[in-house]
């Protein structure tokens, strides 16, 4: 009895530590409007006259976002999405300083 217990309450461990790493679709719902904003005022930043780039380089610039946007839908970690949001909040405000963001990692 012992030995089912014991696995009954591992199981329900590994599904409360599982739905605690992994969105849900309700969570990822939530986070949808913000990140499609997210996704549209990056686009429109690139455009700013603040930032001295060529047609070229603001092209590239928005496949580099499209880009990173598709890769980052796939995430299903928690964590991970809540990175990815804090990052592009963090690009966005850098271009709208006029900055081109950084993408080196600085410890």
């Amino acid at each position: 009895m012992n030995i089912s217990l014991s696995f009954i309450a591992g199981t329900t461990l590994v599904f409360i530590m599982t739905s605690l790493l992994w969105l849900t679709a309700e969570e990822a719902a939530k986070n949808r409007g913000k990140v499609l904003s997210l996704y549209r005022q990056l686009l429109r930043s690139v455009n700013s006259p603040k930032l001295q780039l060529s047609y070229a380089s603001r092209l590239a610039k928005k496949a580099e976002i499209k880009t990173i946007f598709l890769f980052g839908s796939e995430e299903v970690s928690k964590h991970n999405v809540a990175d990815l949001i804090r990052t592009g909040e963090y690009a966005l405000s850098q271009l709208k300083q006029g900055k081109i963001p950084n993408n080196t990692t600085q410890y």
